[in-house]
């Protein structure tokens, strides 16, 4: 089924419901049953379901402060507030680039492969000016918000990833050209009725289209960009490098959860029935349990494989379940949903030290966490719902994988072949937030303050899998 087919079906319930009770003999309709619903007026449904997406986007658009939180906090305090700069500049780009080509690229045309070429545009507000007109049971520009939001999370993903070692703005031209061009071209094979749409493929709220994406985009950015100076020895050791403030990453990971509900709960893209607010509930139910299950699996699994438990490897368990669930969060039973979810975290405790063996340097663990979590929730997705088959799954896992990796590196090596990616040693050392901002984010305790107290180095607690960076040490 189709992306417009998909969405008119959420949407018209209440439509449907208007339209059978109008249709109906007063009569009848006197002698229907003390409990059948009152009839949705058109206009309700079109007010209920705008606002879904309008408050469900806010909360998405939210997450954005979660991935800033996670990765400043992960990432050493010589590099936060470049990373805080990314992330509201990326997010600032996605909402542009998206206005400007994305949202048309991925949704306008008739091709089952790419959209227009255009800029979007509202397309009722003139009509509700003159004539109303609810027929479509959504206003188009909060449609076009909640999806801008979900371009910013595929960026995010990858600023993560490259952080310590990539300068500002080669940086963000990657992001505009992600979020202009590969996340929409990607976008509309599923989301714009494209051909992966046509075979079957299942993506209820992006595990494939935005972490995926996002993840592959991530990978082939580490391997082209390589390692951090330091991070590995000559002898095939890993030193770990901790990050600035575990407690700030714990914030970043709870403002993601509660944003995923947005993520996952928005997708349900309609609120103007009651058959839509059970379907809604169930999401955020499923979505709450596998983001608990991934947790609980990464601290077991660290508990066995370490002798002790990581904080940063449960928070990105965490993220792993939301992510393992976003495939499908509405057909699961609740057990399935903890289950989908605990795997998620277990497969994303391996993942973290599994990419440090392969000297495939990822600051916050993202790949691990969008690009593996991703894979298997939607490789999961017909344990639940019969519409789904495992060979069009692993057919779209691919197909977005082979597109995502072929685009990206070439606009990562396009951009490290002309205007470069890496700063110098001598800048990466001093820390990007000197070397490219000429600030600090903790001025009392950074660098300067170190250097006049007569320290040599800084350092804190925690990071994506410091015990086992640290179990590669010994």
């Amino acid at each position: 089924m189709s992306f417009q087919m998909t969405r008119m079906a959420r949407t018209g319930v209440g439509g449907l419901l208007l339209a059978i009770a109008a249709a109906l003999p007063a009569a009848a309709q006197e002698a229907a049953p003390a409990v059948a619903p009152a009839a949705v007026t058109p206009e309700a449904v079109y007010v209920f379901n705008s606002f879904s997406f309008l408050i469900h986007g806010a909360l998405v658009m939210f997450m954005a402060a979660g991935f800033a939180m996670l990765e400043a906090g992960l990432v050493r305090s010589k590099n936060v507030a470049t990373i805080c700069l990314k992330n509201i500049a990326l997010y600032s780009i996605a909402g542009i680039v998206f206005y400007l080509v994305g949202y048309n690229l991925m949704y306008g045309g008739d091709s089952l492969y790419i959209g227009s070429f255009s800029i979007w545009s509202a397309d009722d507000t003139a009509a509700l000016a003159e004539v109303p007109s609810y027929d479509a049971g959504y206003a188009s520009g909060s449609d076009w918000f909640f999806q801008m939001v979900f371009v910013a999370t595929a960026a995010s993903i990858v600023s993560g990833t490259v952080a310590e070692r990539t300068r500002l703005w080669p940086f963000l031209l990657f992001s505009a050209l992600l979020s202009a061009f590969i996340y929409p071209i990607a976008g509309s094979w599923v989301w714009g009725g494209g051909w992966l749409s046509e075979m079957g493929f299942s993506d209820f709220a992006g595990s494939t289209l935005v972490h995926s994406v996002g993840g592959w985009a991530a990978l082939s950015g580490a391997i082209i960009i390589g390692a951090r100076h330091g991070k590995y020895r000559p002898d095939g050791g890993i030193n770990p490098m901790p990050g600035s403030s575990l407690p700030l990453a714990t914030l970043g990971t709870f403002i993601l959860w509660l944003g995923w509900f947005g993520f996952n709960g928005g997708s349900q893209l309609a609120l103007g029935s009651a058959a839509d607010v059970v379907g809604m509930a169930g999401v955020y139910l499923n979505t709450n349990l596998a983001a608990a299950g991934g947790v609980l699996a990464s601290m077991i699994t660290c508990q066995v494989l370490y002798r002790k438990v990581d904080l940063s490897m449960a928070l990105n368990g965490a993220i792993g379940g939301l992510v393992s669930i976003t495939a499908d969060p509405s057909s699961p039973a609740p057990g399935l949903a903890i289950i989908i979810g605990a795997i998620g975290g277990l497969l994303v405790t391996l993942a973290v030290p599994m990419f440090d063996r392969l000297k495939i340097d990822d600051v916050v663990g993202a790949i691990s966490v969008h690009l593996v979590a991703g894979i298997w929730g939607t490789i999961a997705v017909p344990l639940s719902n019969a519409d789904a088959s495992f060979s069009v799954q692993l057919i779209g896992i691919v197909a977005y994988g082979v597109f995502t990796v072929v685009a990206s590196s070439i606009v990562w090596l396009a951009i490290k072949y002309t205007i470069g990616i890496r700063p110098s040693v001598a800048d990466e050392t001093m820390g990007m937030d000197q070397a490219e901002l000429g600030m600090e984010a903790y001025p009392e305790f950074g660098v300067g303050a170190m250097r006049l107290s007569g320290m040599t180095g800084a350092g804190a607690p925690g990071g994506a899998g410091a015990l086992a960076m640290q179990q590669e040490k010994a």
